[in-house]
């Protein structure tokens, strides 16, 4: 019987910043500092040796004070950053919801952009057509689905985005916070929509401050602190140490 390939694979995966030491007044003024060479960084690594395997079908969360590199590590294993050392394997169709609205020209409808974001993610548009309805009526978005996606709260962008995201049925689906927006109904109704996907061997990542929705939703978990992994198991087990964290203890 073969073994089926792990949906994420990160090893040895380091990603570091060049900030700027000094304070720049305009764009004319720091690219003449740059050219003359008198613009100082110094290197901030936002995350440091970073190594884990996420097996097809499993649920991760990821927790973390803020800064602890949660977002960054989402956005390096969606593709958007790309490590500074080391490397990150992804096997199946990602579907990366990164940030409120990330992905949406917000001069299109919410329609236009449901054609866009599932363009960009290689689906036809007949494979579209059949998904449309259920998407906007998941989004609950029917009176302003012809409306200019810059005239909706960020709320309504996260609907539509989530809608879409888990519509077009990803392997993997990367989830940063997004189900911390909207009223109680909506998320609730998010959290499930997320758990049907479970049956489909949908793999999730889901970053959340809220060690209840990771239990809610994932199997495994990990806490990143100042760029580092410092744990990672069983979710129960997880979550328990990490509220210990906030609570100030070990």
């Amino acid at each position: 019987m073969l073994m089926s390939k792990p949906a994420i694979v990160v090893e040895n995966m380091s990603m570091m910043f060049n900030l700027n030491k000094e304070k720049v007044d305009n764009i004319k003024e720091y690219f003449i500092k740059l050219i003359t060479r008198k613009l100082h960084f110094t290197e901030f690594w936002a995350l440091q040796d970073i190594s884990f395997t996420v097996e097809k079908g499993e649920r991760v969360g990821v927790l973390g004070f803020n800064g602890a590199g949660k977002s960054t590590l989402l956005k390096v294993i969606a593709g958007v950053l790309k490590p500074t050392k080391g490397s990150v394997k992804v096997n199946g169709v990602i579907a990366p919801m990164l940030e409120l609205g990330a992905g949406f020209d917000m001069n299109y409808s919410g329609k236009e952009n449901i054609y866009l974001y599932g363009a960009t993610m290689g689906y036809s548009r007949k494979f579209i057509d059949e998904k449309y309805n259920e998407i906007v009526e998941f989004s609950e978005l029917q009176d302003f689905i012809e409306v200019p996606v810059k005239n909706y709260s960020s709320g309504m962008r996260a609907r539509l985005g989530f809608a879409i995201a888990t519509a077009v049925e990803p392997e993997v689906l990367i989830l940063d916070e997004v189900l911390s927006v909207g009223d109680a109904k909506f998320r609730q109704k998010s959290e499930a929509k997320v758990r049907s996907m479970f049956d489909k061997g949908t793999t999730v990542l889901f970053v959340s401050h809220s060690t209840q929705q990771v239990l809610n939703i994932c199997n495994k978990a990990i806490i990143l602190d100042h760029g580092k992994l410092i744990a990672q198991g069983d979710a129960k087990e997880i979550c328990a140490l990490y509220d210990r964290m906030v609570k100030g203890g070990k």
